[in-house]
């Protein structure tokens, strides 16, 4: 079966892309709108604007690959796709995290997990954020457009033996679960989503609003990465956007600089690319709020034996949920997690469980019986987890400062006993919390003595993350927030924000539907700005 590839369909009609690798002299270009950053929120505003008639310069620091790149090959995915090759890691060394870094973003990557912005967020923040035009009935036309465009529907095959088991362990405890929505359209259902899409059925960004964009006379600049937005006198509009080009690796600068001028400047490099942008540029910002506030959400994981081959890693990535755990009240100090299933591919599994040497060997040699659970953490609703802060090294490359609080910790015990004790009533022989001192234990008794004694220190258990928000969030003045309700900077009147950085605390469920339908929001009230005048 011949699979249709967008990407040289559109290079061979002509779009308007330009791979700073090549470049051979300096590059100076001008546009109505330059949007820097080509995901979830570059892709979605790039598609609207340009569809208006806005003449758009889309600008990537990663190459624009397409779907006969990607082989299902996690040696050559990781460091093509993804920030730091998969690598990035926060000050402490403490959380990992997945960001892609490639034309669409960590669209390319993710594993299709859809969820609304749940309401209980957004309550949070109208009643104690100030928020308080974020209601679930302002925001639902935009969430409804977002998964007409992107193709979120309910899943109809049957979950993998992967996720079959989480649901089957939520049962026979009487946990509430429920189906994965995906944004996905003819899946071939091979599992390998966090490679990206061979078969381009994932409605990312690379194969739905760039190529559209494309076609309605935007230009995208690949392989440039911004460095500084260069303000008026007086710091109220940004005037030049500086970039440089690089290398075909996408990592060294070549010594082509490029030179972006606009009437409206974008901002969607993601929630440590985009406060690394503002903070280069020492916008003004007088309360200091750039940068901080950044959220994840923490994930720790729990592995599991089963008698029964389970093949984590073939099948759609996620599929079954519990937000059995999440509901829990704001501002008593317990933070709330929901339970997914990632996939586990032999590389991601090497790097995560425990041990070294005949040890560690012996664990990968079980993987085709492994059954492997998630707890997302919700971050950011009670004072004792505030999240972290996104700072500048001394080359302004950026770097997430994350301690995890005793609140945080206190939420990893529990889920990982949460964990422990659904893969146990699911039917598993062993089960093995991610902490370096675990071992696997035969019983749910011997996991909650195991599990209740173990040390929580970075590095010694495993925490990761896929999902950084915050950074340069919205409120309702610019004494709370370094952007308004729509995106648009407090102080820098051409300035919008377009991408997850906006959120103001973690969404509390994957934000990829959340960032799309606040985009569409933020870039129709920019297009109505600019018709406006």
């Amino acid at each position: 079966m011949s699979i249709v590839d967008p990407i040289a369909e559109g290079l061979a009609r002509g779009w308007k892309v330009t791979d700073g690798a090549t470049l051979t002299g300096d590059l100076s270009l001008s546009a109505d709108v330059v949007i820097v950053g080509s995901g979830a929120g570059g892709g979605m505003t790039a598609e609207r604007l340009a569809k208006a008639g806005l003449s758009v310069i889309l600008v990537e620091e990663g190459a624009l690959r397409s779907s006969r790149d990607f082989r299902l090959d996690e040696a050559k995915a990781y460091p093509e796709l993804y920030q730091e090759a998969a690598n990035r890691q926060t000050a402490d060394k403490g959380i990992t995290i997945l960001q892609g870094r490639t034309v669409g973003g960590s669209t390319v990557v993710n594993w299709t997990s859809s969820f609304r912005t749940p309401p209980e967020t957004l309550a949070y923040w109208r009643d104690w954020l100030g928020l308080k035009d974020l209601t679930d009935a302002a925001l639902a036309p935009w969430f409804e457009l977002a998964e007409q465009r992107l193709s979120v529907s309910d899943w109809q095959i049957e979950p993998n033996p992967n996720n079959s088991l989480l649901g089957k362990g939520c049962e026979a405890l009487g946990i509430s679960h429920g189906r994965v929505r995906r944004n996905v359209k003819g899946c071939w259902n091979l599992g390998y989503c966090g490679m990206g899409c061979p078969t381009n059925a994932k409605q990312s960004m690379l194969v739905t609003t760039i190529p559209d964009a494309l076609d309605a006379s935007a230009r995208l600049l690949t392989r440039v990465r911004v460095e500084r937005l260069l303000t008026s006198e007086d710091g109220s509009r940004v005037e030049l956007v500086g970039a440089v080009a690089l290398d075909a690796t996408g990592i060294r600068p070549t010594g082509r600089m490029v030179t972006l001028r606009a009437k409206e400047i974008v901002l969607s490099a993601g929630a440590i690319g985009t406060p690394a942008i503002l903070l280069r540029s020492q916008l003004k910002d007088p309360l200091r709020l750039t940068g901080t506030r950044t959220f994840l959400h923490p994930v720790c994981l729990s592995g599991a034996q089963f008698a029964e081959r389970v093949e984590p890693f073939n099948g759609a990535p996620q599929t079954v949920y519990s937000d059995h755990f999440l509901r829990v009240d704001a501002i008593d100090g317990a933070v709330g997690y929901k339970l997914e299933v990632p996939p586990v591919h032999p590389m991601l599994a090497a790097v995560t469980l425990c041990g070294f040497g005949q040890r560690h060997a012996e664990l990968m040699q079980t993987l085709p019986n492994m059954q492997v659970t998630l707890a997302l953490l919700r971050d950011g609703f009670n004072p004792g987890s505030m999240g972290g802060k996104v700072v500048l090294r001394d080359d302004g490359t950026p770097v997430l400062d994350y301690p995890i609080s005793d609140t945080l910790w206190d939420g990893i015990r529990r889920a990982w006993l949460t964990m422990a004790e659904v893969q146990f009533a699911a039917g598993a022989q062993s089960v093995l919390t991610m902490h370096e001192l675990a071992r696997p234990v035969k019983s749910w008794a011997e996991a909650k003595r195991q599990i209740n004694n173990l040390p929580l220190k970075p590095v010694l258990a495993r925490v990761v993350s896929a999902h950084v928000m915050g950074g340069a969030a919205m409120g309702p003045d610019e004494q709370s927030g370094v952007v308004n309700a729509f995106g648009q900077h407090w102080q820098v009147k051409n300035l919008t924000v377009i991408d997850g950085s906006v959120f103001p605390t973690s969404i509390g469920a994957n934000p990829q539907l959340s960032v799309y339908a606040f985009a569409l929001r933020a870039a129709d009230a920019l297009q109505k700005r600019m018709a406006g005048g």
